[in-house]
């Protein structure tokens, strides 16, 4: 199969492109920097240096292909010039009109556990608008990706843990919070991608179901700390924390929302309902090694 993949050398992308490699595909990874040539290259895909914004682009790289893997990229939550809903929006609707004009007819697209809420999803509302999108669009099929919380947004406590022993936020403590590892992601990425299907669905994608507590203690015992704690914060008090420590605050704002809503449920309410028969392989306890070699360097 002629795949497109976006997300460049991500933490998904790269070895969604590796496992795609190894099984025979013809692989093109779009990359809006031209220093990642080589190293596409040497994973044995094509590299397609471009901006996912540039809907020209876009459509052009699409067109020809049997599938392709769509997701946001990673804003700058530090850009206090940054519309991360416009942003978001746009090239969600990028990604609409480009899957419309080049005719392909097999899409992953990258959502979010919390997809299903209209309102009071914080940041990642834009996926449910986005996903509702897509689903207007006819003759093409598409799996809608919905990942719980990634193991990799744990780094954004090292600095909390080391200035005050401890991880605060305004979710956790004694509610589970189901994670996820990129690498299971891929896993499932790829075989939606290599699968047949007819119409729309929904799939969701996660690794082991923790509370915050559970998670402190695993990450704890990686760090050299077993006696680490998940401190449960307010609202206000996890905001004031992402302020100070320079987070745009309407983005700020948004994340609580959505931590909030972790929390209290609604979240991920679809989630428990629909939960994947499997929870993937890889569990925090095997993340917690690359958890901890990174707190180490910090």
């Amino acid at each position: 199969m002629k795949i497109i993949l976006t997300g460049s050398l991500g933490n998904i992308s790269k070895p969604l492109a590796i496992k795609l490699v190894q099984k025979g595909h013809d692989i093109s990874i779009i990359s809006s920097k031209a220093e990642n040539q080589s190293e596409i290259e040497k994973l044995g895909a094509k590299a397609l240096i471009g901006s996912v914004e540039d809907l020209d682009f876009l459509t052009q790289s699409f067109t020809g292909s049997d599938a392709v893997y769509c997701m946001i990229p990673r804003a700058n939550y530090f850009d206090q010039n940054l519309d991360l809903d416009a942003f978001t929006r746009k090239i969600g609707n990028n990604y609409a009109e480009a899957i419309a004009k080049s005719g392909v007819k097999r899409v992953v697209f990258l959502s979010s556990i919390g997809a299903h809420l209209e309102r009071n999803s914080g940041i990642i509302q834009r996926y449910n608008e986005i996903e509702s999108v897509l689903n207007k669009l006819s003759d093409v099929s598409i799996t809608f990706m919905r990942p719980t919380s990634f193991y990799y947004n744990l780094l954004a406590y090292i600095p909390v843990i080391k200035n005050q022993g401890f991880i605060a936020a305004n979710y956790g403590a004694d509610s589970i919070i189901p994670w996820v590892s990129p690498n299971d992601i891929a896993d499932a990425i790829l075989a939606e991608l290599t699968t047949p299907l007819d119409g729309k669905k929904v799939r969701y994608v996660a690794s082991e179901e923790l509370t915050g507590h559970e998670t402190a203690s695993i990450l704890g015992e990686a760090i050299g700390k077993p006696d680490l704690k998940w401190i449960l914060t307010t609202d206000q008090e996890t905001l004031n924390g992402l302020i100070t420590v320079g987070m745009q605050p309407k983005i700020a704002e948004g994340l609580v929302e959505m931590y909030a809503a972790l929390h209290n449920g609604t979240l991920g309410e679809d989630y428990y309902q629909n939960r994947p028969a499997e929870l993937g392989k890889t569990k925090l306890a095997t993340y917690a090694k690359e958890f901890a070699s990174i707190y180490n360097q910090k």
